[in-house]
């Protein structure tokens, strides 16, 4: 097999005893793992696990105070803990290659995608324009982007989010390295997308050779993708082995409530629980969206026009969750910005209790609004991080005008009740809280208003497994309890399985499937569907 193969190489990377402290702070404790030729191996663990921090120490690139205080990293028998910063900046890129979680982060906005690849070529040491430019072209095809030639002269918004983190992949991949570390690579992309870019990274690290350090808080990927699972919490290894071994098997507490977290690693679970009242026994919709359709004129180009939304109609019935699922680009988001009032509609509808926030009166707007609030994606851009906690929830009953300052006050602490979150984080600032706290402000913030509907954008898809379960949890106790209703947009199907009633599947505007979620995930009736669910990872590992 392929796999007894790699394990037989020789080992490239050695990781012995390594701690790393921040301004005196420990954060990792005796680290050690090796990795061998042409062997994938992924770290896994929780926000604040220190698998990033693993990755720094290998780079030489520790945020701030960040130091190595003991142990060594060897990399073909050379230690880089004690290398300088003039000796690892000539072995990054060389030898070791980066693809980073965050294109649009990494990438440089003022500068075509062809002149970044250039520049990590000739940083790697080659010389001639033509030859660069050549070469260029050449790893932006191996990465998969068609039309290289013509795409070389693009800038970083003319490439989808796919096509980004193929660009940086090209990048990484310039000096031919040993070493790649891919840091959650694909964790902001959609799945049919995500098996792409890895299906792609895979042949390319196969063809080359190279040996692949993975790091994901993905279990289902670190199974599908990689030879071997290290397991990290609080800044130690906690387990390691086969994904087999690790997945099927566990050994730790820490590890075993990793994976009953991971709805990648769990599709058998039931879906949500008290389905959905039938059709005839339930009461008029709290949202009905009817031949909803929307046109962006494209800039630059007069005349020309993308359908973004395309006759999409579907109801969604009060104390139910509706999910919205498709990849990047399929019209998810702009059918939530309509709702929202964000977005007016070339044509059709979307009725909140039987009114339409893009064309009623100002006073009638004012109070949908009041019935329909959202939930974004990242809740430390949404929150503004020069408020506290307590002034974020309150804002919308200031602006509306509820209450006093001090029944407002009491609110925030009932609501911060309401989201698990103590009354004493009310002062602090969202850079104090973690990402889940903070998606927590979010939903409380959300709740200030007594709405009826909540519209979540990619709620949970910057959290990792452990705190992701807890805001899911945390939303069908809501729903148990006030009887809310959920449009729930996502890209994440794993995650639809385990809170939705019902689906609306989208492609490129259009809806091509809908159903309760036992219908679209056992019986799939668009080939498209069928596709989604099956680029699902982990899906070997369900038990």
């Amino acid at each position: 097999m392929q796999q007894d193969a790699r394990n037989e190489g020789k080992t490239l990377l050695s990781v012995r005893d390594l701690e790393v402290s921040y301004g005196g702070t420990p954060v990792l404790d005796k680290v050690s793992f090796d990795l061998k030729q042409g062997e994938r191996v992924a770290i896994v663990g929780q926000s604040g696990s220190g698998k990033s921090t693993v990755v720094g120490a290998i780079l030489g690139l520790l945020s701030g105070a960040g130091r190595i205080t003991h142990g060594s990293i060897l990399l073909n028998g050379e230690d880089l803990a004690e290398a300088s910063q003039e000796e690892l900046r000539g072995i990054r890129g060389k030898k070791i290659g980066l693809v980073p979680q965050d294109p649009m982060s990494n990438l440089n906005p003022s500068m075509k995608v062809g002149a970044q690849i250039a520049d990590a070529l000739a940083s790697n040491g080659m010389r001639g324009r033509a030859a660069i430019k050549q070469r260029a072209v050449e790893l932006m095809t191996e990465a998969g982007i068609p039309d290289a030639e013509r795409r070389y002269n693009q800038y970083p918004h003319e490439f989808s989010g796919g096509m980004r983190q193929r660009v940086l992949i090209a990048i990484s991949l310039a000096g031919e390295p040993d070493l790649l570390i891919a840091d959650e690579p694909t964790s902001a992309l959609d799945v049919t997308v995500q098996r792409q870019i890895l299906n792609h990274l895979q042949t390319l690290v196969d063809a080359r050779g190279t040996s692949l350090l993975f790091v994901t808080h993905d279990l289902g990927l670190a199974g599908d993708r990689t030879d071997r699972i290290i397991v990290m919490a609080e800044g130690r290894i906690v387990e390691s082995g086969t994904p087999w071994e690790v997945l099927l098997n566990p050994q730790e507490d820490y590890t075993r409530r990793l994976v009953a977290a991971a709805p990648s690693a769990s599709l058998s679970a039931d879906p949500a629980s008290d389905p959905p009242a039938p059709e005839r026994d339930r009461p008029a919709p709290v949202l009905s969206v009817r031949n909803l359709a929307k046109e962006f004129k494209l800039r630059g180009q007069r005349g020309r026009r993308i359908q973004a939304v395309d006759d999409v109609s579907f109801d969604v019935h009060g104390g139910t969750t509706t999910a919205v699922v498709g990849e990047s680009g399929s019209g998810k988001s702009t059918v939530a910005r309509i709702i929202l009032g964000l977005e007016t509609p070339t044509s059709g509808s979307a009725l909140i209790k039987g009114e339409s926030i893009a064309t009623s009166n100002p006073q009638t707007r004012r109070a949908l609004r009041r019935i329909a609030q959202p939930v974004f994606q990242d809740p430390y851009g949404s929150l503004d991080p020069t408020f506290s906690i307590e002034r974020l929830i309150d804002e919308p009953l200031r602006i509306f005008n509820v209450g006093t300052r001090d029944s407002r006050r009491e609110r925030v602490a009932e609501l911060l009740d309401q989201v698990a979150l103590p009354r004493t984080v009310a002062q602090r600032r969202p850079h104090e809280l973690s990402g889940g706290q903070r998606q927590r402000v979010a939903i409380a913030r959300a709740l200030a208003l007594e709405p009826e509907l909540l519209i979540l954008d990619e709620a949970v898809s910057a959290l990792d497994v452990l705190v992701q379960e807890q805001i899911l949890t945390l939303l069908e106790d809501l729903q148990d309890r006030l009887g809310l209703t959920y449009l729930f947009i996502t890209h994440d199907l794993a995650v639809v399985r385990q809170i939705a009633h019902n689906v609306v599947v989208m492609k490129t505007g259009k809806v091509v499937e809908t159903g309760s979620v036992d219908q679209v995930f056992l019986a799939p009736s668009a080939d498209y569907t069928k596709e989604l669910l099956g680029a699902i990872p982990g899906a070997a590992f369900a038990s």
